[in-house]
């Protein structure tokens, strides 16, 4: 069941791997099938046959296992997500029931545990209420495709200047841009954006990648008229085409840093953020590792150019709104496809 249900939610990866590398589906189908074994490995080591407490209590096990560095680097799509759906506003109390639940539909009280999921799922549908986004803020989705990042050139800045202009005539005093956005981060780059705001009054928080010695960081900054820094360094890239830690131990440099339980909660203007950068929104650890510090917003930023016909950013989207009306705060996106 672990295996029909990771492979399912996972469906996209195939597709996306080849839009990605340029490449066939097999590579794809490989990376699907390595990606899951993990979460079926994890399940399958827990798995008992013995009837009363022994079973839920693995299961529980197994879905903190699933949750924490290092299987919760892969353990994205975990069935906890729907706890956002479930109990909106809940909190860590609708955490702990989705929790409690899920154990208990291991059981042969399975049928109690369906028809509560079930009941608190029609509840949840008839009483929805979308995330809201908070005065001030406005997240740009772009269309730019594979473009974005790699087309960093002085065009593409003032084309993205140029939009980010136009939302602070609207009244936006903060305009989050996608993952990758301002494409490398340079004294040039910041240069040209704080020059470009002076006057308007705007905050940009965006995506970039920071160069480093041994490697790069993959970033969002927060660039104003009066300077920009780097804001927050992503916790969880992709693994294997972004974090490749085996290049260290054959003496090499590259990839992507990871900082497991850094970057929590970051604060611009007094305000407490939360960002999570693409990879990061599909993954348990990294929100609640932040909900601990009960910020004040959710701002949610990808690239996902790669996942065309997939259902990839639709899942993103989905875990972070679940995640988001979970704890009631308000939740600003900007995706770029």
């Amino acid at each position: 069941m672990s295996a029909g249900y990771f492979l399912a939610a996972s469906r996209g990866l195939p597709q996306g791997v080849a839009n990605f590398y340029g490449s066939d589906l097999w590579p794809g189908l490989l990376l699907w099938l390595v990606a899951s074994s993990a979460f079926v490995m994890v399940h399958m080591l827990l798995w008992t046959g013995k009837r009363g407490w022994h079973t839920p209590l693995r299961y529980l096990v197994a879905s903190v296992v699933m949750a924490l560095p290092p299987f919760g680097t892969l353990g994205w799509a975990h069935p906890v997500t729907a706890a956002g759906i479930l109990f909106p506003g809940w909190g860590w109390l609708g955490l702990a029931a989705t929790a409690a639940g899920l154990a208990i539909m291991t059981t042969c009280r399975w049928r109690v545990a369906v028809v509560a999921f079930s009941g608190f799922w029609l509840w949840s549908a008839v009483t929805w209420v979308t995330a809201v986004m908070p005065e001030g803020w406005e997240g740009i989705d772009l269309a730019l495709g594979s473009t974005l990042g790699r087309e960093g050139g002085l065009q593409r800045q003032l084309d993205l200047i140029a939009t980010v202009r136009q939302e602070a005539v609207a009244g936006a005093r903060y305009v989050v841009l996608p993952e990758s956005a301002l494409g490398y981060w340079t004294p040039t780059v910041e240069r040209l954006w704080r020059e470009k705001q002076r006057g308007t009054g705007v905050t940009v928080l965006a995506g970039a990648a920071r160069i480093g010695l041994d490697g790069y960081d993959n970033v969002m900054v927060a660039v104003s008229g009066s300077g920009g820094s780097v804001l927050y360094r992503e916790r969880m890239p992709v693994p294997g085409s972004m974090w490749q830690p085996w290049r260290g131990w054959f003496g090499q440099s590259g990839g992507a840093h990871a900082d497991f339980f850094g970057n929590r909660m970051v604060a611009i203007d007094g305000v407490q953020i939360v960002p999570l950068i693409c990879y990061e929104q599909l993954l348990v650890w990294p929100v609640l590792h932040s909900m601990l510090h009960d910020p004040d917003i959710i701002v949610a930023i990808g690239n996902g150019w790669w996942t065309k016909t997939t259902s990839i950013v639709a899942i993103q989207q989905a875990a972070t709104i679940a995640w988001a009306r979970l704890f009631d705060k308000p939740l600003v996106t900007s995706f770029n496809t």
